[in-house]
Formats: structure tokens, sequence, C-alpha cells
């Protein structure tokens, strides 16, 4: 039986913006994270903007912490027919 992947609506490119907005590199923001225990890699994190991986809600917090933004803000525009 063939297997047909189902496309869902991904935040990567709210990832992304949020990262450029608040100057933070891949990398250093990687780093942000570990030093609060999540433990991500800059190539785990690429493939959350890529839309390739699935971001764990622990890192979204995280995230909405280091960014001082709202959870709207990930999830804006999302709400549009794919």
């Amino acid at each position: 039986m063939e297997q047909k992947l189902r496309r869902d609506r991904n935040m990567g490119h709210n990832l992304g913006k949020l990262r450029i907005k608040n100057k933070y590199s891949q990398e250093k923001l990687c780093a942000e994270l570990q030093r609060r225990g999540c433990d991500i890699g800059r190539s785990t994190y690429a493939k959350y903007e890529a839309g390739e991986l699935n971001i764990r809600i622990s890192v979204i917090i995280e995230l909405r912490k280091i960014y001082n933004c709202t959870f709207d803000d990930f999830f804006e525009g999302l709400d549009c027919n794919i």
C-alpha cells in the first residue's frame, strides 16, 4: 500500500523572521537555547525553519522568553488555506 505524506502547516518562516528580527544567528540562538536546557543543535534548528521537522513545544516556550513575544507571533499567517 502506498503511503502518502500529508502536508501540514509549518511555522518555519515565522521562526526565521523572529530570529532575524532579534539579531540572532542560528548558532547563537541554539547556544542560548542550550543554556536554557533545550538540547538543540544548529542543524536541527535549521530543519525547524525549513519546515522539515516539527518544533517541540518546550522550545517554543523558551523562544517566546528569548524574543519577548507572544505565542501568536509564532503562528502568524498559519490560519490561511494551504
